[in-house]
């Protein structure tokens, strides 16, 4: 089955974030192009066996169908819709973060 990706306007903003930061912070482009290119072709893998990814642990997410991928250093969040055939991109963010905190700002 075919899955359309769609990515929220937050996970669009953390991908701009994350370029910004290696191209502009850590002064290198061309690792902030590399990075942003692994970043986006694994969230455009989703579009098949969204659900191959591990199960986010923490209640409420677990009951939504939160999903994490790793990419890297990154985590990317998602919840698959099996019934709409739709993968929804919450976040991006870099792994060690506080995720629950992050979701809990994405929510408010």
């Amino acid at each position: 089955m075919i899955y359309e990706v769609e990515v929220s306007q937050q996970a669009d903003s953390d991908l701009r974030g994350i370029f910004e930061y290696i191209a502009f912070e850590l002064q290198s482009p061309k690792n902030a192009s590399g990075q942003l290119d692994r970043l986006e072709k694994q969230i455009l893998s989703l579009n098949t066996m969204p659900e191959r990814y591990r199960r986010y642990e923490k209640e409420p997410w677990k009951s939504r169908g939160l999903r994490v991928l790793p990419v890297d250093n990154y985590v990317v969040l998602y919840i698959p819709d099996c019934d709409k055939k739709v993968v929804t991109i919450l976040r991006v963010m870099y792994a060690r973060r506080d995720i629950d905190h992050q979701l809990n700002l994405y929510t408010k």
